[in-house]
């Protein structure tokens, strides 16, 4: 007997074939059976219409932050809502494990780090996360057997290093023993299932103390041999970041990249292309890496999110715009202080000169004050003025931009929420990106789901980006958006028999709608351990969702199971090759 039947569904299958009318039968958590519409003879225990819906694989989402989240919320939420069935964690070098037990005080500076680099709440991590793991694969068997997606992780380069090396991690280099004693640590969690090597080189990436976090003192021997490392184990890759991800690479960053691949004979993916016509020179640039990789015998991979994810700022609290040179110590002053300097206009005038520079790089636009739009206000002055955008209260007002955000700021005593409007929405910038998309090294994600949770909520690229091609700007066809978000990152990370809707295969399933199929607005809520809040968005259309054949997901509520399994390396995964 079947343990589910969903009937007259259009089965788009996830290899990018066209979309066919068929009835699916589910058992012991596989696709049991796929057969023309009314010729599913079998019994079932529960069965369902989907006429007129679409039954496509689970969508796999290749970079999220969920390493704490899933033990507060093993919903995933909202990805799962959105039809996520598979995450990647683990990602940009940080991880909650290993752990070292010989010194304890190891766990907070994780969980600071944590919430300075990722945005994640501190209370939650302290109170939503049990932390009784050393090892990495003690972490992984914490989480084992309450999700309700599927996870797998990455083990994270700075961990690795303060494991081994304590506070020397930051700014020392590893001796000949401490090297060896990494590497046996990094091949630790390989066998016990870890995806394979997560690494930070990027300028942005500080600890709680504001200081370049472990992997930033790396040199590329130790990242290369931790690269080689990766290759004695099977189903494993490279992800990484560098100081250009953020704009265009470097000679340098390229040829690191490259190689690191080469050795380890594994992918190696990135994050996140950045797609905007009006820097044409980027993309091309960024793609020498994968040319070059390909030279040398690895693969390098460039996300890339299909959608516009806007993340809001603010001057009250750590954010991107405390990244622009000469303005964190400003922004880093206690509130009074802050609001006094801000209010000076001089100080000011020297804070946009810095914006300005050269120095700024891809920071600069965050200083274009005029095309902000005011979010969540907190006092009576600013009563009216959510939603507004900064250029028309300013000019109202007989102000310059900057001065006008200020005074706005001081008035909820820096606690106001704004938005920077995208600069990147236009024709040519779509356009590039649908040409970008067809490179065969680039690849769908970058949602950075778990992390920055109250300044943007990449999780729903999923949806929006199905309802953009039904509905909306249609640069592709159904078929192929299924194909990049489920067939195409479960290849790149040899997931084994995930991905496709077909015989034999788990039975990761999404049911939508897709008169219907999209993400709602992002919305601020309370609902992390201790009240901390995040962004969420409902996911509008998706009817149904499951993991490994039980349903989890029922018109955008979850329904408490939790049949998600830690997909292990090498068990779950094989290795992809480069060639």
């Amino acid at each position: 007997m079947l343990d589910h039947a969903i009937r007259g569904a259009t089965v788009v299958d996830g290899t990018g074939a066209p979309s066919f009318r068929a009835d699916i039968g589910i058992r012991n958590g596989r696709i049991a059976v796929i057969a023309e519409p009314g010729q599913l003879r079998e019994e079932a225990r529960t069965s369902q219409d989907a006429t007129g819906l679409v039954l496509a694989p689970g969508f796999v989402d290749p970079h999220t932050h969920y390493d704490a989240q899933l033990f507060w919320d093993p919903y995933a939420t909202p990805s799962m809502n959105h039809g996520v069935t598979t995450v990647a964690g683990g990602n940009c070098g940080f991880t909650l494990a290993p752990l070292n037990p010989e010194r304890p005080q190891d766990a907070d500076y994780t969980r600071r780090m944590m919430s300075r680099v990722e945005g994640m709440s501190l209370i939650a991590l302290e109170e939503g996360a049990p932390w009784n793991w050393s090892s990495f694969g003690e972490y992984l068997d914490a989480l084992e057997g309450r999700t309700a997606v599927n996870a797998g992780f990455m083990v994270g380069h700075c961990a690795l290093r303060r494991h081994v090396m304590g506070p020397d991690a930051i700014g020392g280099q590893p001796t000949e023993q401490q090297m060896a004693a990494m590497l046996r640590l990094f091949h630790d969690a390989m066998e016990a299932g870890a995806w394979g090597l997560s690494t930070t080189q990027s300028s942005t990436h500080s600890d709680g103390d504001g200081k370049p976090v472990a992997s930033r003192h790396a040199k590329p021997e130790e990242l290369l041999a931790l690269s080689r490392a990766v290759a004695e184990h099977e189903g494993t890759q490279i992800e990484a970041i560098v100081a250009g991800c953020l704009d265009q690479f470097s000679d340098d960053e390229i040829d690191l990249f490259a190689r690191m691949s080469a050795e380890a004979g594994r992918p190696l993916n990135w994050n996140v292309l950045t797609i905007d016509a009006s820097v044409p020179e980027r993309v091309p640039r960024q793609l020498v890496a994968s040319e070059r990789a390909r030279e040398a015998g690895g693969r390098v991979v460039a996300l890339t999110m299909p959608i516009l994810t806007p993340m809001n700022m603010s001057l009250g609290t750590f954010c991107a715009l405390n990244l622009i040179p000469g303005w964190g110590d400003i922004l880093g002053l206690p509130i009074p202080e802050r609001i006094e300097k801000l209010r000076d206009a001089d100080v000011r005038a020297e804070m946009l000169r810095h914006a300005d520079s050269k120095e700024a790089g891809v920071f600069r636009r965050l200083a274009k004050f005029d095309r902000y739009v005011i979010g969540d206000t907190y006092s009576p002055e600013n009563e009216g003025l959510t939603g507004r955008v900064v250029r028309d209260i300013a000019a109202e007002r007989g102000q310059d931009a900057f001065q006008c955000i200020v005074e706005i700021c001081s008035n909820d005593t820096m606690r106001t929420v704004l938005w920077p409007m995208p600069t990147d929405n236009d024709p040519d910038s779509w356009e590039l990106r649908r040409s970008t998309w067809e490179h065969e090294d680039v690849m769908l994600g970058g949602s950075d789901a778990g992390a920055h949770l109250d300044r943007m909520c990449g999780a729903p690229y999923t949806t929006r980006f199905l309802g953009d091609c039904l509905r909306g700007r249609k640069l592709v066809g159904l078929e192929q958006a299924v194909k990049m978000l489920t067939d195409d990152p479960a290849r790149l990370f040899g997931l084994r028999e995930r991905g496709r809707v077909a015989e034999g295969w788990h039975a990761d399933l999404v049911l939508f709608d897709p008169e219907r199929i999209d993400a709602g607005q992002a919305t601020l809520v309370h609902d992390l351990p201790g009240e901390s809040p995040r962004l969420d968005s409902e996911a509008v259309g998706v009817v149904g969702v499951w993991v490994n054949g039980v349903e989890t997901i029922r018109d955008d509520k979850v329904t408490g199971a939790v049949p998600g399994t830690v997909l292990r390396s090498g068990r779950d995964t094989e290795t992809v090759s480069t060639r």
